[in-house]
């Protein structure tokens, strides 16, 4: 028991000393409270991370009720093969779109504005569900402690509740407090783990016993066991969502190298391309995805493997997957019990922190997509933390609905969440081959680096159709209707009063009321006066259809402003030039009204400039 809880006291100690603090004067750039390598991880990470505590057992969750649980390996090795390969992908993205946005400036930039649109609803959708599915998966491991692993729904509900209030709360406290908060529980899962990892290897060695199980009746056809071998390949591929999430939130990263950079910089000169690839933000941001290459087929691999040999699964002996084998695991250690303990809860506070991921980029995409009129402008307020605390309200008010919706089930919600990401994932890939064939030369780089973008974006396509496909019977029917909904939904709002922006608007939405300077403002500015381009062209097409039916309603509108070059609005060359937006606004000073101009009050604190 003591050496238990010594070993506890020295890793928690290790992991709050190796924690990042936020400095003053980051919180102050441009109110983005910009972060460093280890807050990246931290941030950006966590949902990827904390996967290892659901995507292994619902896998096998959908192989082992029909004794399939020995092919597990084959669904492991497609999970690691998607895993590098969408990595590398993304890895490439940060190099071409260093500012922020993610798939949908990609899409916006190489594809087609009615894509980016998708992209954007679709991303909304799947980061709310991250939410939902972290939090309910914490109330797992908690009542895991209890053997209440399938207790009443409500109570499910009610703790998944109060997860998500927790993590609503730090979310709103700003970024560097929530990064301290989530690295320091990141150490602490990763000795912990180290410390599981060798006490099964000594129970395996000591040869304690497998848990009951009870072999199903019946044997699945060959069609059948392929069908539940999909299922389980696509129920391992669900946190995913992390590589959009640092492609969008590169925005909030220091451009700066990390010390190991530097170190490397100064002593190995000779390696100058490995630290120019993972200089800067984007090598910060590098770095974070790199660990996606590896990650999830080493936990899957190391889950399951242990999971066979000791019949350790999701439901066994009132406990989930994960749950099982920390026991089995700690027991082998003096004191364990603590140990095991301390896993579990530790396993609530990461899955529910895994929100954090969600909660992050929802900000760096609901601006966005206030400017382009998506959203009401409403939404957009900014704190003196550079948090946009609407943004983050809305959607916990929106996750606390969907909990009580689906009865606190986990396996409820998992069907929607991972499905979406594919979708931005294959237009990051077609719109990174499309970068690739118009910048490159002529040569074998060009063609394989555009083949590898192509095989990316495929591979995602054919994953979202798998995805569906694999969880048809648990409800993957359901997202293709809500998928058409949403983009339904999405156009139908662009093209009402609500999606209207004129370039006014847009500069207050971005320059003063998000706050947002520099490329990234610049690239939002485009996108807007490109998605209005689109909203205008939409109205067209509508009115011209109701002429073939008879009915002929001139366009209200004018033409709005052009949007222009990519590469000229971004102001490439000239990165402190002002906003493109500005030559529309000088060309349209404000009328004289009776009068003089109208009194203004105090933006404020509404604008999160007061202290």
């Amino acid at each position: 028991m003591i050496f238990s809880i010594a070993l506890l006291i020295v890793i928690v100690f290790i992991a709050f000393k190796a924690a990042p603090v936020e400095k003053k004067d980051d919180a102050l750039i441009h109110g983005a409270g910009q972060i460093g390598l280890l807050a990246a991880i931290a941030l950006f990470g966590v949902d990827y991370f904390t996967s290892y505590f659901y995507a292994t057992g619902e896998m096998m969750s959908a192989l082992h009720p029909y004794n399939l649980q020995k092919y597990a390996f084959i669904a492991v090795v497609i999970i690691a093969v998607a895993n590098a390969v969408f990595g590398f992908l993304y890895m490439f993205s940060l190099g071409v779109f260093n500012e922020g946005g993610g798939s949908y400036t990609a899409s916006m930039r190489y594809l087609a504005p009615g894509l980016s649109l998708v992209v954007a609803v679709v991303l909304l959708q799947d980061y709310i569900f991250t939410i939902v599915v972290s939090s309910l998966s914490g109330v797992d491991q908690l009542l895991s402690l209890t053997n209440s692993y399938n207790i009443a729904w409500y109570y499910h509900v009610g703790l998944g509740i109060a997860l998500v209030t927790v993590t609503w709360y730090l979310t709103i406290r700003g970024r560097g407090e929530s990064a301290r908060v989530v690295f320091t529980m990141l150490g602490i899962f990763i000795f912990l783990t180290i410390a599981m990892a060798v006490g099964l290897f000594m129970a395996k060695n000591n040869t304690v016993a497998a848990l009951p199980y009870t072999a199903p009746a019946t044997t699945p056809t060959l069609w059948q066991a392929a069908y539940h071998m999909l299922t389980a390949s696509m129920k391992g591929l669900v946190a995913l969502s992390g590589l959009e999430a640092m492609s969008n939130g590169i925005q909030f990263v220091k451009n700066e190298d990390f010390t190991l950079v530097k170190l490397g910089k100064q002593h190995l000169p000779r390696l100058a391309g490995l630290w120019d690839y993972y200089s800067g933000k984007s090598g910060i941001g590098r770095m974070v995805q790199t660990s996606f290459l590896f990650y999830g087929g080493v936990t899957t691999a190391f889950l399951t493997y242990f999971a066979i040999h000791f019949n350790a699964f999701n439901g066994v002996a009132g406990r989930s997957l994960v749950a099982n084998l920390s026991f089995i695991g700690f027991s082998q250690i003096p004191g364990g019990v603590i140990l095991y303990w301390a896993y579990q809860i530790l396993a609530v506070g990461l899955l529910a922190a895994a929100s954090m991921t969600a909660f992050q980029d929802l900000q760096a995409t609901e601006w966005r997509d206030v400017a382009i009129g998506e959203i009401p402008e409403i939404i957009v307020y900014r704190d003196k933390r550079g948090t946009f605390t609407r943004s983050v309200t809305i959607a916990f008010i929106l996750v606390i609905i969907i909990t009580f919706i689906i009865r606190g089930r986990t396996d409820l919600g998992i069907p929607y969440y991972g499905i979406g990401v594919f979708m931005p994932i294959m237009m990051m890939g077609f719109a990174i081959r499309r970068h690739i064939l118009k910048t490159s030369p002529m040569g074998a780089k060009r063609s394989w680096g555009a083949f590898g973008a192509g095989f990316a974006a495929i591979l995602s396509g054919v994953v979202f159709v798998g995805q569906i496909i694999g969880k048809w019977t648990e409800g993957g029917w359901v997202v293709l209707i809500s998928f058409s909904i949403l983009v339904l939904t999405a156009n139908l709002v662009l093209i009402s009063p609500i999606g209207y922006r004129e370039p006014k608007q847009i500069y207050r939405i971005v320059r003063e009321k998000a706050r947002v300077q520099g490329a990234m403002a610049s690239i939002v500015e485009w996108q807007s006066l490109k998605m209005q381009e689109y909203r205008y062209s939409v109205i067209v097409w509508v009115a011209r259809f109701f002429e073939l039916l008879g009915v002929r309603r001139p366009v209200r509108f004018e033409p709005p402003a052009p949007a222009g070059d990519y590469d000229h609005a971004l102001h490439v060359d000239h990165p402190e030039a002002p906003s493109l937006l500005q030559q529309y606004l000088d060309s349209k000073p404000s009328e004289p009204k009776l009068g003089g101009a109208p009194k203004q009050t105090s933006k404020g604190d509404e604008e999160g400039k007061e202290d």
